[in-house]
């Protein structure tokens, strides 16, 4: 009969098996080794002659075919057990048992291919509960899997060199073996014959821009910039593309090595034979030689910063069917991380509305909308169902939160890896100029919210040059700061003095302008793009190197559509602020000093630190007509709606009714002041769910669209439409020209009620806000109003205005 021998490895022998956690390395790190008495290979061992006394806690691994000593080879297969027993698993603190302890039934793998430090072939999702990845229990607390008839052949792994399989197992409901992944190394000889040659320097062709170029309907040039700052050097001894063209495989030859061009500074290489209306899906792989210098073997694949289209394996699967179609969005097999997507004929949109045009960005109502917290659906074929619910509001522009490819799908979106793809999470191409078009059809235009301040560590630029030590991009990158020069920041800096940095966001923005037909921009933390702040945050002082940073963006802008407009969330000293302002730049401005003032104080119900008049003045100074877009609540902010609820004085607080009238007020007190004006979503509707803490005010919020059928809430949303046409059907009011003028301090409240007069030509405008919890107020009205706008009626010389209520009286009938 057979004897099986039984070889426990550790770590710093041949076979290790790796935990991610410390604690428990010496708990993963078993392999059987068959053997029979003479020593020769002995085949598989049967489930029967399992003996857990010989089994480790947690991963076991017993390659068919091994020789004692040696890694388990890609070219073989693979047996591998887990054995619940004996595993501890750290929860909070406390140290618990495995999870599969006393678990009755079958288990799924969840496991991939590691290679260049990236998990890829991965067989099936998380919850995928596939018959491939079926670990079946062949004893109390144990169970296996067949890796067959190759380790290569399971994960499909092709050409790609294996350096270790990534393991963990888990119930069909979720319980997990063990909470630290698992790394086997293995040995992989059949591709190491390859060897990388040193760059071939060579001109590129002339006319070449970066990233992807179509040359003819058969032919792409792609070129990718590559040299440190500091020494303007190329860091990469080689480069290679990898991709659908070449069945992802290296070779010296034509078809997948880079030139590198020294005097532009890049890699490049001439693709022939390709197919006009195919997709393909690439990534540069690039390498770099140990060095006396720095001692470092480094190699990389990465995607092309400038594709239209990226694929995701550990994303794309969980977008829904009816938002991005799978059948669009397949994962090429021998991918690792993200990869690049290229097409010679682009799919062709007819525009229907291409004429659009913004008649008076001056006088825009915009509606700030996140698509993954406005609707069921959380995406495009969403937020085009509820376009005419938006159009009766009375908007006149729709921003919609950054929707450029970031990471994950679940996200307010300002943490950005790839700008001229938009995301998936949200729909295709088509979907987003189909919205677009349709907000044009009636006459609504698109903002997209941009963030250029910074980047995730998954853009390329910050791939390419990354400090793996400190997690961060390394100092001779040529487009981020190593360290932001100024205390806020997230993510990746970009250094805006980088004339690659310039060039590569002005393309995007000509990009975005003609792709997608959108009218204009709002910069996300505008206030970081300076490199002149020696240290610290004192980036609200002024600085004329940023001014003339944003110009020249916002020519590049009106290069291209004279009509479009630039919006940036500044928070600058007012002499900055209106710099911009006179150059056509527009900053957004909030209607207090703080959280705890202006606006949010009288929809509380408390005078104290009320004013509004923050809304149109600093330190007694105007900004020039039009340069801020005013508003009482956005994104990064509680909703006032939910301090009234929640802080509210009296029956704000309790009666929903009194509430929404007080947020009535406030709106009577916002959107008739000249200059364009914002709402966030649901403002209209007096949404009240916390923004929550800082942890967590990113995740998603609940939808309440049965608000609309609220009695109190859906006045509310009528007072906010009638306020909004007025805008649209009286647009003189509204204008430079006109004389406005209003008494919004703390001085004036219930007993003297806040009061603002508009002018022009013949028609008046005059409003009164009883803000306080008293009785209503008998006020004289000015002369030449004859209407009450709100209710259609005509009024004598006075008005009784009850507690948390308004009067709009004009000269005009409604």
């Amino acid at each position: 009969m057979k004897k099986y021998i039984v070889y426990l490895l550790a770590l710093s022998l041949i076979i290790p098996v790796v935990s991610a956690c410390d604690d428990e390395l010496d708990k993963n790190k078993l392999a059987l080794l068959e053997k029979t008495e003479d020593g020769e290979n002995s085949g598989e061992m049967t489930d029967d002659d399992i003996d857990v006394s010989i089994l480790q806690p947690g991963f076991n691994l017993n390659p068919k075919t091994a020789v004692e000593g040696e890694v388990p080879n890609a070219d073989q297969p693979l047996d591998i057990y887990f054995y619940a027993e004996g595993v501890t698993n750290e929860v909070d603190g406390e140290q618990v048992v495995s999870d599969l302890l006393g678990y009755d039934q079958d288990c799924f793998l969840h496991a991939g291919v590691i290679a260049e430090g990236t998990w890829m072939y991965v067989p099936a999702g998380w919850s995928e509960d596939t018959e491939k990845c079926k670990m079946k229990r062949v004893k109390d607390n144990v169970w296996k899997i067949t890796l067959s008839p190759t380790i290569r052949d399971w994960f499909g792994s092709g050409s790609t060199p294996i350096e270790q399989l990534g393991l963990i197992i888990r119930s069909s409901d979720g319980k997990k073996g063990i909470n630290a992944d698992t790394f086997v190394e293995i040995q992989d000889d059949k591709y190491n014959g390859f060897v990388a040659e040193d760059a071939e320097i060579k001109s590129m062709p002339s006319g070449l821009q970066y990233g992807i170029n179509v040359v003819d309907n058969s032919t792409v040039a792609l070129v990718l910039y590559e040299a440190q700052k500091g020494s303007n050097q190329r860091y990469y001894d080689y480069a290679y593309v990898m991709g659908d063209f070449n069945n992802w495989k290296r070779a010296n030859d034509e078809s997948s090595k880079m030139y590198y061009d020294e005097t532009a500074k890049c890699w490049w290489i001439v693709l022939s034979g390709l197919t006009a209306n195919k997709e393909y899906a690439f990534q540069y792989y690039l390498g770099k030689k140990n060095s006396e210098s720095d001692g470092k073997e480094i190699e990389l694949r990465v995607a092309d910063p400038y594709a239209e289209k990226i694929l995701d394996a550990d994303n794309d699967p969980y977008i829904a069917e009816s938002t991005y179609p799978s059948s669009e969005r397949q994962y090429p097999d021998k991918g690792a991380g993200i990869v690049s997507v290229f097409k010679i004929q682009k799919d062709n949109y007819n525009w229907a509305h291409d004429d659009f045009r913004i008649k008076d960005k001056n006088n825009l109502m915009i509606y700030e909308l996140l698509l993954r917290d406005f609707t069921e659906t959380g995406d495009l074929n969403g937020a085009y169902q509820k376009l005419d619910y938006l159009e009766k509001l009375g908007v006149t522009a729709i921003e919609l939160m950054p929707v450029q490819e970031f990471d994950g799908n679940d996200s307010w979106g300002y943490n950005p890896c790839f700008y001229f793809a938009l995301d998936k999470a949200y729909g295709t191409p088509e979907m987003y100029k189909k919205f677009i078009d349709a907000c044009h059809a009636r006459g609504i235009a698109v903002l997209f919210d941009v963030v250029f301040n910074h980047a995730t560590g998954n853009h390329p630029f910050a791939k390419l040059y990354w400090d793996s030590e400190n997690n961060k991009t390394a100092e001779n990158n040529p487009w981020f700061n190593a360290d932001a020069p100024h205390d806020y920041n997230v993510f990746q800096d970009f250094n805006h003095e980088s004339p690659l940095v310039r060039q590569f966001i002005k393309r995007n923005l000509k990009f975005l302008l003609e792709e997608y037909h959108v009218d204009g921009f709002r910069f996300d933390l505008t206030k970081g793009f300076t490199q002149n702040v020696g240290g610290s945050w004192d980036a609200s002082e002024y600085h004329e190197d940023r001014i003339s940073i944003l110009r020249d963006y916002y020519n590049t802008i009106q290069s291209v559509r004279p009509d479009a407009v630039m919006i940036c969330e500044h928070w600058c000293e007012w002499a900055e602020e209106n710099v911009l302002a006179l150059s056509g730049i527009q900053c957004w401005r909030k209607g207090s000093a703080s959280h705890e003032s202006g606006y949010y104080q009288s929809g509380m119900g408390w005078n104290s630190n009320s004013s509004f008049s923050r809304l149109v003045e600093e330190g007694g100074n105007q900004i020039a007509f039009g340069g801020w877009v005013g508003f009482m609540e956005s994104h990064d902010e509680e909703r006032v709606a939910y301090k009234a609820l929640t802080y509210g004085n009296g029956a704000i607080a309790t009666d929903v009714s009194t509430r929404m009238g007080q947020l009535g007020v406030n709106a009577a007190f916002c959107f008739t002041v000249p200059g364009p004006k914002m709402i966030w979503q649901f403002g209209e509707l007096g949404y009240d769910e916390t923004l929550g803490t800082e942890m967590d005010k990113t995740a998603k919020k609940p939808l309440h669209w049965e608000y609309y059928t609220e009695p109190a809430r859906k006045e509310l949303y009528n007072v906010y439409a009638k306020l909004l046409n007025l805008r649209k059907t009286h647009q003189e009011l509204f204008q430079k020209n006109s004389t406005f003028s209003w008494n919004v301090t703390e001085s004036y409240w219930s007993g003297t009620p806040r009061s603002l007069t508009l002018k022009s030509g013949n028609e008046v405008m005059y409003v009164i806000g009883n803000f306080g919890d008293e009785e209503a107020v008998n006020i004289s009205l000015p002369e030449g109003i004859k209407y009450n706008y709100m209710s259609g009626e005509e009024v004598g010389r006075s008005v009784t205005v009850p507690a948390h209520s308004f009067f709009l009286g004009t000269s005009f009938q409604p």
